[in-house]
């Protein structure tokens, strides 16, 4: 696996940071979740979704580095949803607990629209 298999982009919508995660999410991917989490974080950013809108492939490795992720947010009293997600990576994340800690939404749309209603309501 190469390292340039996952490209990393942030974006900000309202009061949402969005991570665009476009490829395989492997242990090669630490190093990029990692800073885009932080420098949006550094941002002030308080609720951040995780966009896999266009990702085939996530292993052991990168649920590990989504464990931390989840870790950093639960520390940093924000909030994290992922969106994106095929069926069976959604069936994957609610099997390891990650739902326990971040809501899963279909696609982008959604998860900005409730995400936008919670911060206003």
């Amino acid at each position: 696996m190469l390292e340039d298999e996952l490209r990393v982009s942030t974006r900000v919508i309202g009061n949402i940071a969005v991570i665009d995660l476009v490829g395989d999410v492997t242990t090669f991917a630490e190093a990029k979740i990692n800073a885009a989490y932080q420098e949006m974080s550094q941002n002030g950013a308080q609720q951040i979704l995780l966009n896999f809108r266009q990702n085939d492939y996530i292993n052991s490795a990168g649920i590990a580095i989504l464990i931390g992720i989840v870790t950093e947010v639960t520390r940093n009293d924000q909030k994290l949803a992922f969106s994106g997600l095929s069926p069976h990576f959604q069936k994957i994340f609610r099997m390891v607990g990650l739902s326990q800690y971040a809501k899963i939404y279909q696609d982008e749309q959604e998860a900005l629209t409730d995400l936008q209603d919670a911060a206003t309501a």
